[in-house]
């Protein structure tokens, strides 16, 4: 099988000691399950460092949030892969990219990337696309009502980075599960809700190419969704932990399968595993608990 671990909204604090308990307790759980039940790499979706992103790529940031708090030895050797959220692109996202040069376990090649995984002991392959999803829809302030993303500064960059994606999932069409991760939710029950952005250009683009799951952050909970045939997962439980459920009746009908946001908890992650039969999730709470697991079956090719 390939496994990971899916982690959002991870990125600490801008004052000392630049982490917080539950980003302390959600990484060391991390590092327990990156040896039981094990992983191959982790997947970083988005607001990696509150509030204001990172300067530049020597920020000491890099330092105090990410590789001082992930520091058990299991998530030392794992590769990073990472995309950028809200509060990434409030900073310098290209020396997010640039610190792939200093860090032998951060990789964020682009501000979107595709991975090809091979599942082992089969011919059977996995593709995983990382998307940008703040250049697409846009910023989205987090602190006032009606915070949503107002539309791409940029919108010939975020026509590329569609056609991109189109092309890409056109490309997969021969592979066993196919997953797409973004910082902005399709579909969620909480705080933020639905992005209607993404609902628009992204949930037919899921639907039309049978794409296995779409995984996010930026609601600082953990959720699963499940539309027409596509799993929505919501991991973005790593440095806050909250409980509203306000768009509960912004979602189809029936899609809301699992939601944890208990204050009280000391955060939580995502773990994947992917094996020729299923691509199964499981939500883990940082205690280790297991809160939800699901499984997937591949894709009908």
């Amino acid at each position: 099988s390939v496994q990971f671990l899916a982690v959002g909204d991870w990125g600490g604090v801008p004052e000392p000691p630049f982490s917080t308990p539950r980003e302390v307790a959600t990484a060391a759980a991390m590092g327990r399950a990156a040896t039981d039940p094990g992983a191959d790499f982790v997947l970083a979706l988005g607001d990696n460092f509150y509030y204001q992103g990172v300067r530049d790529e020597w920020d000491p940031r890099f330092k105090d949030t990410f590789e001082r708090v992930f520091e058990a030895s299991e998530l030392r050797t794992l590769p990073w892969f990472v995309l950028a959220g809200n509060h990434d692109h409030a900073g310098n996202v290209t020396a997010q990219v640039a610190y792939s040069h200093h860090s032998p376990r951060w990789h964020f090649p682009h501000y979107y990337y595709s991975l090809r995984l091979s599942v082992p002991g089969t011919n059977a392959t996995a593709r995983l696309l990382m998307l940008d999803t703040v250049l697409l829809c846009g910023g989205g302030d987090d602190f006032e009502a009606g915070g949503a993303p107002r539309g791409p500064r940029d919108a010939a960059a975020a026509a590329a980075q569609l056609a991109w994606l189109r092309g890409r999932l056109v490309a997969a069409r021969h592979d066993r599960y196919v997953l797409v991760a973004g910082h902005y939710p399709v579909w969620s029950v909480a705080e933020h809700g639905p992005t209607a952005c993404l609902v628009q250009l992204l949930r037919p683009l899921l639907r039309r190419h049978r794409v296995t799951a779409y995984l996010c952050g930026h609601d600082h909970n953990l959720q699963f969704l499940q539309e027409g045939g596509v799993g929505y997962v919501v991991s973005g439980a790593g440095n806050f932990m909250e409980e509203t459920q306000s768009h509960a009746g912004s979602v189809p009908p029936g899609s809301l399968r699992f939601f944890f946001g208990e204050p009280t908890s000391p955060g939580g992650f995502a773990h994947l595993r992917l094996d020729p039969h299923a691509a199964t999730v499981t939500f883990l709470e940082a205690t280790g608990r297991v809160l939800y697991r699901v499984a997937l079956p591949p894709r009908d090719l």
